[in-house]
């Protein structure tokens, strides 16, 4: 069977495809799943950028609050649950435009899945619990050791990469590299880049999640998640963490959050250049005059 045609709108943190997507499916009835590996755990909303309330109310969003803060939540999860959304959607009449930058969520969709080795539950908490305490780039030279070829990648990826090498004894790489089964999709690319000015959008929006509340969010969370759960693996969570326990000043968290942001959207862009094989793809500068008859020529010209 041919792989069925999806639209995928794409790009770094902050980079503006939320608003392109929402006000696309707005506009032609279209169904949004999020390929966001941040947003799938409910309460950490400020900081991972979720839609809001009414945003979801106005468009069908998928891939948004699908389980707790303590559960592992995987790629190749992702995966099944977004074929199932996907045909959920289709079925119902509505076209479904996959909207994310977590590229191994993406990678999972269109490319071959492996199968996840067994773990241990008892280790494997034991595990996450000490990692939790390490730093970045501690966890880089662990997986720089176990795994070099995801030694590059966020700390999500380093996690994970670390638990499975030690753990199952097999390299994630390797694993990557071993399909189970032919791809049910290929991607049609809207790739969202303002280009220069990210900078500027990136620490504006870190401005904004602050003063919308995100230590108190924190502070909450605090009370009841415990500190290694997998949630707080998000960009920013463990500087806000150190704000809301009077470690760090609002200005030294501000500074942090908005570097450690643009490096994620660093890794993003060269996910985005170096991933997306074959696949058409059309770019589009959100802020360009032209940006919305761009992005309405990309929804025209697809089949489905």
């Amino acid at each position: 069977m041919d792989a069925a045609e999806l639209s995928v709108i794409a790009g770094p943190t902050a980079a503006g495809k939320s608003a392109i997507a929402l006000a696309l499916a707005e506009r032609s009835g279209a169904a949004l799943v999020s390929a966001d590996s941040r947003q799938v755990y409910r309460r950490f909303d400020i900081g991972t950028a979720k839609p809001s309330a009414e945003e979801r109310e106005r468009v069908p969003h998928h891939g948004v609050d699908v389980v707790d803060p303590t559960e592992r939540y995987s790629a190749a999860r992702f995966a099944e649950d977004a074929e199932r959304w996907i045909g959920e959607e289709r079925a119902a009449g509505r076209r479904p435009i996959v909207v994310g930058g977590t590229g191994f969520y993406l990678r999972a969709i269109f490319e071959p899945l492996f199968a996840e080795p067994p773990m241990d539950p008892a280790a494997r908490a034991a595990l996450q619990s000490h990692l939790a305490g390490l730093s970045s780039e501690e966890l880089r030279r662990w997986c720089a050791e176990l795994d070099p070829a995801r030694a590059a990648l966020g700390r999500t990826q380093l996690l994970r990469a670390i638990e499975v090498a030690l753990l199952a004894g097999q390299r994630l790489s390797d694993l990557h590299a071993r399909p189970a089964r032919p791809p049910r999709f290929r991607a049609r690319y809207l790739v969202v880049d303002p280009g220069p000015v990210l900078h500027e959008r990136i620490a504006a929006r870190v401005d904004r999640m602050l003063d919308a509340g995100w230590p108190e969010e924190v502070r909450q969370l605090l009370a009841d998640v415990p500190e290694e759960a997998p949630a707080w693996n998000a960009a920013g969570y463990a500087v806000v963490r150190r704000l809301v326990r009077g470690e760090i000043s609002r200005m030294h968290a501000r500074e942090q959050i908005i570097i450690e942001t643009r490096q994620y959207a660093k890794r993003q862009r060269t996910w985005l250049r170096h991933q997306l094989g074959a696949a058409p793809v059309t770019m589009v500068n959100p802020d360009a005059a032209d940006a919305v008859a761009i992005v309405n020529r990309w929804w025209a010209g697809g089949t489905e």
